[in-house]
């Protein structure tokens, strides 16, 4: 059951773009017409394709089409589905081009765009919903972040779900159930319930109309992404610490693609990574692109890996945002920041981290770009209680200081100047190390190795000091950092002496956990195959509690069965 729910679940993800595949007739179409203004279609190639199926009008509109904007993932699932449900003839060359001019005249805009990027991005976040109503109307079965990247008007939102109600059993029964914490409309009969299908019908209108505020404004200052020359890189791995480094941008053969080159350096053990690759940026802003190291990858985290990018550029492109991530469940990654390299100044990073109240004599490193090669003290403003006790070298990439921290600095963040740049919240400052958190929090790793691939996952133990107010997990509490750690895994008791700590697989001395092999295992219980739940703990190697006790932490890890059959289409966004 479990598997059958997953099944219809993931196709739920690509319901947006199935609806464009059918017809304008049908109980709903012939009942309601469409009453806002559609945003006509100008490229003689979308209508060509698209038009014998989307009707046009006398304003350049195409029936359904004209009616929505997407992300560049969303009409490359549009284009896969109706090739595979409604026969479109179309080759590879033409879909680039007509999910380029889509993207560009039916996109979402910067600011529309950005909350949702952990999508493309494959992050596995909790994600923030309004109410639980949403949660029951849109995020049962798949990732809220699906609709909130799709803008529709309000008839096609309706139809949207009269389509899943159509195709999909479950959705009928999710939309029938009483609106948990949604207000009853005013005049309502209060026997007659609101529903979930009809909060989300007034709520998804709201805060995803076609017509926003934001697109308006986007589609006027729309422009040929100018994205060559060199960019600063600051960039982290879990498990493997944090990059600085240096990416160059050359211009491909369209004035939207682009070639890069990048070199990495290891903030830890000062190895470097080299990569090259290519990008494609869609709607002024959102670049797709891929990458590879310059050696051979030989372990499944290897930084040389294959990578695809997903990356946000603002509007000034000045800057930008997102995670260069490989894997087979995309469980691997760089989170990436980059700002466009000039001849001012910049600060990107300080080294070692996180410093204590009451340090003396603490040499630290500022890592930047275009840094001022003869420094004092005086020019250098570390933020409330850190004062610079000598420049010990500096050079236009590096300048290293000893600094000391007064007794009675208060934790928290603090900036970093030098020569106009600034880095703001460049490093912490902690009085005590009161808590720790195993990261990810939940995860999920997947069985193979026989038939199918591995699904990894790689943890790490950030400390917190408890802020201003004393108490552990309130807004003003200070992340410190990762925390040398001892790793372990205990059993988490759903099911008695099913021992998953002895079937689903190896954790490492560097939290990096490895699944067992998929399929029944005759050496246990009932031949079950390896999945299980287990915890993750990590035991700090110096910092203890008030009772003298080491800190401690732990993670919540499923190790599932392998995927084996994928709906995400990953081939869409390569």
């Amino acid at each position: 059951m479990k598997q059958l729910r997953l099944k219809f679940g993931m196709l739920a993800l690509f319901s947006s773009s199935i609806v464009l595949a059918q017809a304008d007739g049908g109980s709903s179409g012939a009942t309601m017409k469409e009453m806002e203004d559609g945003i006509p279609i100008a490229d003689r190639l979308v209508t060509e394709k698209c038009g014998s199926c989307h009707t046009s009008d006398a304003k350049g509109n195409l029936s359904r089409i004209s009616w929505v904007r997407t992300t560049p993932e969303g009409w490359a699932q549009a284009i896969k589905r109706m090739v595979r449900l409604n026969g479109l003839n179309i080759t590879p060359e033409e879909s680039r081009a007509i999910i380029k001019s889509l993207s560009a005249s039916h996109g979402l805009a910067p600011e529309e765009a950005r909350p949702v990027m952990y999508l493309p991005e494959k992050r596995i976040i909790d994600e923030v919903l309004p109410n639980e109503t949403m949660r029951g109307a849109c995020a049962s079965c798949h990732a809220y972040a699906q609709p909130l990247s799709w803008r529709r008007s309000k008839l096609e939102w309706k139809t949207l779900q009269d389509m899943h109600v159509a195709l999909y059993s479950q959705a009928d029964a999710q939309y029938r159930r009483p609106a948990e914490d949604a207000e009853q409309p005013a005049g309502r009969d209060p026997k007659d319930k609101l529903t979930r299908g009809e909060y989300a019908l007034t709520y998804l209108p709201k805060v995803a109309a076609l017509h926003t505020p934001e697109w308006a404004a986007w589609s006027s200052r729309l422009r040929a992404p100018r994205l060559a020359g060199d960019w600063l890189v600051v960039a982290s791995v879990p498990g493997q610490g944090r990059f600085v480094g240096t990416m160059t941008v050359s211009p491909g053969e369209m004035k939207d693609e682009f070639a890069t080159s990048a070199s990495l350096t290891s903030l830890g053990n000062g190895a470097t990574v080299s990569r090259s690759g290519k990008g494609l940026v869609y709607s002024g802003y959102s670049w797709r692109g891929s990458s590879r190291g310059g050696a051979a990858a030989s372990k499944p985290d290897d930084l040389n890996s294959a990578a695809r990018e997903t990356l946000w550029f603002a509007p000034d492109q000045q800057h930008a945002e997102g995670r260069w991530f490989w894997g087979e469940y995309q469980e691997f990654g760089y989170d990436v920041k980059l700002v466009r390299a000039t001849a001012a100044p910049a600060i990107l990073a300080v080294t070692p981290g996180a410093v204590k109240a009451g340090a003396k004599g603490v040499e630290v490193a500022i890592w930047g770009h275009n840094l001022p090669a003869s420094l004092t003290a005086a020019d250098i403003d570390l933020g409330s209680g850190v004062t610079v006790a000598k420049v010990v070298s500096a050079t236009p990439g590096k300048a290293v200081l000893t600094i000391d921290v007064a007794a009675s600095a208060s934790a928290g963040q603090r900036d970093v100047g030098i020569g106009g740049a600034v880095l703001e919240k460049a490093f912490p400052v902690y009085r005590a190390v009161d808590y720790l958190k195993v990261t990810p929090e939940t995860s999920l790793a997947r069985l193979g190795g026989t038939k199918f691939p591995k699904g990894y996952q790689q943890f790490e133990a950030i400390g917190y000091d408890n802020g201003v107010d004393g108490k552990p997990g309130t807004g003003d509490d200070v992340a410190i950092g990762p925390i040398d750690a001892t790793w372990s895994m205990q059993e988490f008791m759903s099911v008695y002496y099913d021992d998953d700590m002895k079937y689903v697989g190896a954790l490492s001395p560097t939290a990096f956990f490895t699944p067992g092999l998929e399929g029944p295992n005759p050496e246990r219980r009932f031949s079950r195959n390896n999945y299980g739940e287990v915890w993750v703990v990590a035991t700090a190697k110096r910092e203890k509690d008030k009772f003298g006790k080491p800190l401690s932490a732990r993670s919540y890890l499923v190790v599932t069965v392998p995927m084996y059959q994928r709906f995400d289409q990953p081939e869409v966004s390569q």
